[in-house]
């Protein structure tokens, strides 16, 4: 029969019971500490299986958002030979489209479902080699430009045509978009991103809000948008309307419509670093899970771990020196409300940006070019060429 240990004497006479026997033994402490220390492992190994469970949900559930864009990898492939070749190792360039698409979730009210979309905001982001700058380009929807014979959605094929920079994507998608791209400026596209208006409007409400300063009221119906003067902080759906708005605010050129995208784009690179959101998980997934569930990229940044090692390149770049600039344009001379590049001005962004050499901006270029070329002249150099534009440091206002 099972019991508590006893100790006998020499003649198996029972002196009394043998140590850990009692409640207060140290036995009893030992196997209490030994049991204790089996169940704290046991329960630090299930919260570490736990942890590594749910980031591996969560890993998933952020990757499975992200739609990757196969086709147009497929289509860029067929014409491989045709494409710019990368000049220098480690920059990247990144074409951002803004889809004007009235399909999926909640983009029924912007207007219509025609069956087709168009590049609402096109953007090239040059990120430098070794990280310390980035510039965004925007091309006007309106540029006229050499769009190459593309693969309809169909299954056909378009003619080469001359036409609005917008229409690429209309007919063939971010892939046709890509090789007039690379045709207009002889830039490799290593990344794309197709991004649509509930996506951008979730990932303004998962940094909440985001400043801007207003030099006046605005009430467009269009756009659904009635704003006072001076510092407003936008929700998503009001800083969709606010990048959308044309006709009802400044001069109504789309030129200026850029130009506060740029703004409102600058100033929401500001909040995310402000707030640490790149730094901060609990922060950081709000943002990604909106970001993914409205994004069509690349096969290669269709996962959270090609998004992440393209955020960790970004996250520390100064906000001075993440610049935001519109290519060199002016109207058309055959249809002012069209667009041309201005040349030779069009050309030495491009060559620089393919050459990953530093571009400047400024609100005020034809002065500092003044200023650049005094001081040169005297020694021969030849100065750096300066182009209108802002950084994500600026402020509209006070």
């Amino acid at each position: 029969m099972r019991g508590c240990p006893v100790v006998t004497d020499t003649a198996g006479s029972p002196l009394g019971p043998g140590p850990g026997a009692s409640a207060t033994g140290e036995g009893l402490v030992r196997r209490r500490r030994r049991r204790w220390l089996r169940v704290s492992a046991l329960g630090g190994a299930g919260l570490l299986l736990a942890a590594a469970g749910a980031g591996w949900a969560v890993y998933a559930k952020l990757s499975g958002n992200i739609t990757a864009d196969e086709a147009a990898a497929a289509e860029l492939a067929r014409y491989e030979r045709e494409r710019p070749t990368a000049l220098v190792r480690g920059a990247q360039n990144i074409l951002l489209i803004g889809s004007d698409t009235r399909s999926g979730d909640g983009n029924g009210k912007y207007g219509r479902d025609l069956g087709t979309e168009r590049s609402d905001t096109t953007i090239l982001l040059h990120l430098a080699a070794d990280r310390a700058s980035a510039t965004a380009v925007s091309l006007p929807r309106d540029l006229m430009v050499d769009i190459p014979g593309c693969h309809r959605a169909d299954g056909s094929r378009s003619e080469p045509v001359f036409s609005m920079f917008n229409h690429a994507f209309q007919v063939g998608g971010s892939a046709c978009t890509i090789r007039t791209v690379e045709k207009l400026t002889g830039i490799r596209v290593d990344h794309h991103m197709v991004v649509d208006f509930s996506g951008f409007k979730e990932m303004v409400d998962a940094v909440d809000g985001v400043t801007v300063c207003l030099k006046e009221p605005i009430d467009d119906k269009a756009a659904k948008l009635k704003l006072p003067a001076g510092r407003v902080t936008l929700d998503g759906e009001q800083a969709l309307g606010y990048v959308r708005a044309r006709k009802s605010l400044g001069d109504g050129s789309d030129t200026e419509r850029m130009e506060r995208q740029q703004r409102f784009l600058g100033a929401f690179a500001d909040k995310a670093q402000s707030n640490g959101v790149l730094l901060n998980p609990a922060k950081l997934y709000p943002v990604l899970n909106a970001a993914t569930s409205s994004l069509t990229t690349d096969p290669e940044l269709a996962s959270l771990r090609g998004l992440y090692q393209l955020a960790r390149g970004l996250r520390d770049i100064p906000t001075e020196h993440v610049q935001f600039l519109t290519v060199p344009r002016t109207s058309y001379g055959y249809d002012a409300n069209r667009d041309q590049l201005v040349e030779p001005e069009a050309e030495k962004l491009f060559t620089r940006l393919r050459a990953d050499r530093p571009v400047v901006v400024t609100r005020y270029p034809q002065e500092i070019q003044r200023k650049s070329a005094e001081r040169g002249g005297g020694n021969g150099a030849s100065p750096a060429p300066t182009f209108s534009g802002n950084t994500a440091a600026e402020r509209s206002c006070a």
